[in-house]
C-alpha cells in the first residue's frame, strides 16, 4: 500500500513539475491572428469642419500572427506580438451626398502592429495555462492608397500617423507533450491615428480614427 501511494505521489509530482514552465523557457508560436477594429465610425473634417456628415470605417482582416515568450520562471514571462502586414478597407460613409461616395471603398491601408507584454501566469498544475497580459504597442501605418473612384473625385496624399497605445490581453496554453502547445487569446489594443488627404490639391481633410481592434489568435507553440 506504501508503495502504490509512494508511485502515485512521484507520477503526480513528475505530471505537475512536466507542465510547468521554467526560468529560461522560450516559446515560440504561429497562427492565425484576425485585427477586428472598433465598429464605430469615425467624422470626416473638410475645411475644419464636420457638418458635412461623412465619416469612415474599417474592417476586418487575418494575418499569420507570431508570438516570442520569454519566462522568467513558472509565473512571469514577456511577449511579443509580430505578424505579417495586416490590409484593412477603409470604408467612407456620406449619407448627405457631399461628394456622392456613401457607402465607397475608399482606401486600403496596410500595418503593422508590434506589441510587448509582460504575462502573468496561474499555477494551475495541469496541461492547462491560463494567463493575463499588459503591455505596448505601437502601430506603423505604410502603403496609404486612395481607390481609383476616390481619386478621380480629387482625393490625394493619404497619410495615416503611427500609434502609441497600451494592451491588455487573457489567452490560455495547453500543452500537448513537453515541447507542443496549442494557444488562444483575446486581445484589446489602444490604436488611434490622425488621418490627413488633400481635396483638389488642398490639404484641407482630416480625421481622428479610433482604431481600438479586438485581436483573436489560435496558435501552435514549440518552447524550446
Amino acid at each position: 500500500m506504501k508503495k502504490t501511494l509512494l508511485t502515485i505521489a512521484l507520477l503526480s509530482s513528475l505530471s505537475t513539475a512536466a507542465f510547468a514552465n521554467q526560468a529560461g523557457d522560450i516559446l515560440i508560436r504561429g497562427g492565425a491572428t484576425m485585427v477586428s477594429p472598433d465598429s464605430g465610425k469615425s467624422p470626416v473634417l473638410l475645411g475644419g469642419s464636420a457638418d458635412n456628415g461623412m465619416s469612415l470605417s474599417v474592417d476586418d482582416n487575418t494575418q499569420l500572427g507570431l508570438n516570442f515568450v520569454y519566462f522568467f520562471d513558472s509565473n512571469w514571462a514577456i511577449e511579443l506580438l509580430a505578424a505579417t502586414p495586416f490590409t484593412h478597407d477603409v470604408t467612407i460613409h456620406d449619407p448627405k451626398g457631399t461628394l456622392g461616395v456613401d457607402g465607397a471603398k475608399l482606401a486600403e491601408v496596410t500595418h503593422l502592429p508590434p506589441t510587448l507584454s509582460a504575462l502573468y501566469y496561474f499555477d494551475t498544475g495541469t496541461a492547462l495555462k491560463p494567463y493575463v497580459g499588459a503591455g505596448l504597442n505601437y502601430t506603423i501605418f505604410f502603403d496609404e492608397e486612395f481607390e481609383a473612384a476616390p481619386k478621380s473625385l480629387g482625393l490625394s496624399n493619404l497619410e495615416l500617423d503611427g500609434s502609441f497605445g497600451y494592451s491588455v490581453q487573457v489567452g490560455a496554453d495547453y500543452q500537448i507533450d513537453k515541447n507542443w502547445s496549442v494557444n488562444v487569446s483575446a486581445r484589446y489594443i489602444d490604436i488611434n491615428t490622425d488621418v490627413t488627404f488633400d481635396v483638389g490639391g488642398d490639404a484641407i481633410g482630416s480625421s481622428s480614427v479610433d482604431v481600438n481592434p479586438m485581436v483573436y489568435s489560435v496558435m501552435l507553440g514549440y518552447t524550446f
